[in-house]
């Protein structure tokens, strides 16, 4: 069970749009009669975007008055498990709102299907073949996404300024980082706080060990081979780990820290640069509303024989069976919602991504935003990564490691054996 996350090549745009607009000639669902779709949302949940899937859900309803959205709600940690319990009584969602790595989880729990169960042939031809290549699973694609992102450097343009550095050139690889780190070090914030020169997440969640595979690319090592074996006895992937130690002995990474906590330095003021998905913005601007006044972004950095790789990462439906008249439903709701009337303004204004469709490559709302212009090339520098069932449980691994060689100080050799050790059970 392998698939690849692809190099989403060409795109980069935004988007202006209004809750309401999906455009569907959709039939009603077969019976005729009321349907209700069960769509486990754990984004409800989390400040900023409520009032959009609210939104989303009173624009359906309207245009659909026969179908009715019921939220399943869980914290971002937990409504897999959620999904997945819940399948396991008998009661089955519909709808999974989520990120590219719980793909293989819910096709192994055998409740995802085919998107092309679900959705027309020509809704599924205006997305970009090699994104949907990025959520196959043995051939079949197992997710559709709503937009994509890489992981890119963000960074504060006034912390720079203070530091004597020019905010218009970025640092391209980890030397040029820790020479700037060097400059950012002895800074404090206006309140008197630490400026931590550069942020990388690496806390026990499996979305920091995506991170961080994203980092080991970025010095031109693998996690795992395009069999799904793995595959870490490689310079870049020893080097990644090195870095991480250095980072640690300097003091310049925040320890043990989720994106979340990442987002939060950042948006103090308290945080130079960091690594995120490019919708992570949407978390520093609910702590800080003028967060886009200082914030730039440039793309991953480059290390050792490495050239700035990184993973392609995507906010994505999983889709799950429930009969005719529910799978008609769940066909109008996706295909109402990525589209650009109703995804347009999300994207430029709230979660700043990319587009997965051909038909949105058009829109100017990113481009023109000083938060994401600067990374504009990053998306070409996403490679595969396979797919195994198992991928959230190597990312926690992952993790393990990071911790390990840096707040646990341990001999990178000897964490690295125990970490193939613990691997192997995962990507044998």
């Amino acid at each position: 069970m392998k698939k690849l996350f692809i190099t989403a090549a060409a795109l980069l745009l935004p988007f202006l749009a209004v809750y309401g607009g999906g455009k569907t000639d959709a039939p009603a669902p077969a019976d005729g009669g009321p349907v209700t779709v069960k769509f486990a949302n754990y984004a409800l949940l989390e400040a900023g975007y409520t009032a959009f899937w609210e939104g989303v859900k009173a624009g359906f309803e309207k245009k659909y008055p026969q179908v009715t959205i019921e939220w399943v709600t869980a914290p971002y940690g937990e409504i897999t498990n959620q999904v997945i319990n819940m399948a396991g009584g008998g009661d089955k969602v519909d709808l999974l709102f989520g990120e590219l790595g719980w793909v293989p989880t819910l096709e192994d729990a055998g409740l995802s299907v085919p998107v092309d169960t679900v959705l027309s042939p020509s809704y599924l031809a205006d997305f970009y073949p090699n994104i949907l290549d990025g959520h196959k699973i043995n051939g079949k694609v197992y997710g559709i996404p709503l937009y994509i992102s890489p992981y890119v450097l963000y960074y504060n343009t006034e912390i720079f300024k203070k530091a004597g550095l020019n905010p218009g050139q970025p640092p391209k690889t980890y030397d040029e980082m820790l020479a700037a780190a060097e400059k950012i070090a002895p800074l404090k914030s206006d309140e008197g706080n630490k400026i931590y020169p550069f942020g990388q997440t690496t806390a026990s969640v499996p979305v920091s060990g995506s991170s961080l595979t994203a980092m080991v690319y970025n010095f031109g090592g693998k996690v795992l081979a395009d069999d799904g074996k793995l595959s870490v006895d490689n310079d870049g992937f020893r080097q990644a780990f090195e870095m991480l130690q250095k980072l640690q002995k300097a003091g310049w990474n925040p320890e043990n820290a989720k994106l979340k906590d990442l987002r939060n330095l950042f948006a103090l003021g308290q945080l130079a640069m960091y690594y995120d998905q490019s919708w992570g913005f949407n978390g520093v601007q609910s702590i800080n509303p003028n967060a886009a006044s200082f914030t730039a972004s440039a793309p991953p950095l480059s290390g050792g024989n490495g050239k700035g790789d990184s993973i392609l990462q995507s906010h994505c439906f999983i889709l799950m069976d429930n009969g005719p008249a529910r799978r008609e439903a769940l066909r109008q709701l996706v295909e109402y919602i990525i589209t650009e009337e109703v995804l347009g303004d999300y994207m430029s204004r709230i979660t700043p991504a990319y587009p997965a469709k051909k038909s949105m490559s058009g829109m100017t709302a990113i481009t023109q935003s000083n938060v994401l212009k600067g990374a504009a090339g990053s998306i070409n520098k996403a490679l595969p990564v396979p797919f195994i069932p198992a991928l959230g449980d190597l990312n926690l691994e992952l993790c393990t490691l990071a911790q390990a060689v840096t707040v646990g100080d341990a001999d990178l050799n000897a964490a690295l054996a125990r970490f193939k050790n613990a691997a192997a059970a995962f990507a044998p």
